[in-house]
């Protein structure tokens, strides 16, 4: 049956984004982890109140207008920004978003934190700056737990800053190696007078096995809240997980084999994470999107399609966080029951 929403849309199941919600809160609760969740995959204000409703300590950001963005209904008390802010500008920005929430950044060099102290060497309360860390991702962080040490204790020692502790984005299936590199990294710094008051990790690849790395105090996650195809890929969960997902319609059958939908590139997205094609359509798992253009995406078979020009189908993308960033607004829905446009707040917000 078709839905009566122009396509492409996409679409957001409220029942089952707040079950995802309400199952990994619960394993948090049970193991003493605290859960902070990162708003880049939903940013839409009304699911991080409700994330914090069920009981996380508060919402991880990469950006400044993000987070701004979250804050501004006054729902949100507390933010973590987890990306080296640089710029006099920026950093300014930072200031006045401090005035507003319980605010904590992080670093991994000492030309960002000379930057942070520079906006908030007069500011009445220190900021709490965590040491980004490298534990095997390589992306941001420092390289070893000695830089580790040193840079925080730089951090403590730079007027309007606070060492407040360790944060890492660690690579899946990789707990012992994490566990060891930042059990090094505490015990260097907890030789000097500094502690280690909070160690954020996070990650929805190894969201069910958070509890085989007992050092760290936060988690930090996104995707759960949606589920995608690369997590169902990797067992993290099943296709009825799925609360977002791409409506497209069929708009050419130029084969039996081959057909065309009214979702390409703009919508879908070219991101693969490893996988081949294009997205899940649901209820046939014989059809592939093996091809995307802007406007267009092509859909391919062994056997005939059995499509017909109309049909409109529903898409698990590879990587929701993405698609969640393409459109202006998700069609809310509760099951069958279409509740209407949501704004994506934080959509485009890259400064």
């Amino acid at each position: 049956m078709n839905l009566p929403l122009d396509t492409p849309a996409v679409l957001v199941d409220l029942d089952i984004a707040e079950a995802n919600v309400r199952a990994f809160q619960s394993y948090c609760d049970s193991h003493g982890l605290q859960l902070r969740p990162h708003i880049k995959t939903h940013k839409l204000p009304r699911l991080a109140k409700f994330q914090v409703q069920q009981g996380a300590i508060g919402i991880t950001c990469q950006k400044i207008t993000e987070a701004e963005a979250m804050v501004a209904n006054g729902d949100i008390h507390d933010v973590l920004l987890t990306y080296n802010i640089l710029g006099r500008e920026k950093v300014a920005r930072l200031r006045a978003l401090s005035d507003r929430v319980r605010l904590s950044v992080v670093a991994d060099n000492i030309t960002v934190a000379q930057g942070l102290s520079d906006g908030f060497a007069d500011a009445a309360t220190p900021l709490p700056v965590l040491v980004e860390c490298n534990t095997g991702a390589d992306r941001c962080g420092v390289a070893t737990p000695a830089a580790a040490a040193a840079l925080a204790q730089a951090i403590e020692d730079l007027p309007g800053l606070q060492f407040a502790g360790l944060m890492t984005y660690p690579p899946a299936g990789a707990a012992t190696a994490v566990t060891t590199w930042l059990a090094e990294a505490k015990d260097l710094i907890e030789t000097t007078d500094l502690t280690v008051d909070v160690i954020s990790s996070g990650g929805s690849p190894d969201m069910w096995r958070a509890h085989e790395m007992p050092m760290a105090t936060e988690y930090r996650i996104g995707t759960y809240i949606y589920n995608d195809r690369s997590l169902v890929t990797r067992g993290t969960c099943q296709w009825s997980d799925c609360a977002l997902t791409v409506l497209a319609t069929v708009v050419s059958t130029p084969t039996e084999t081959r057909a065309v939908i009214d979702a390409g590139s703009k919508v879908l997205t070219s991101d693969l994470l490893g996988l081949d094609g294009f997205g899940h359509v649901l209820g046939h798992p014989d059809l592939t999107i093996d091809q995307l253009s802007e406007e267009h995406g092509r859909i391919v078979s062994d056997a005939p399609t059995g499509l017909s020009v109309g049909d409109q189908l529903r898409i698990v993308p590879n990587h929701a966080c993405v698609v969640a960033n393409m459109l202006e607004h998700v069609t809310l829905l509760r099951g069958d029951k279409i509740l209407g446009p949501e704004p994506v707040a934080a959509r485009g917000q890259v400064w």
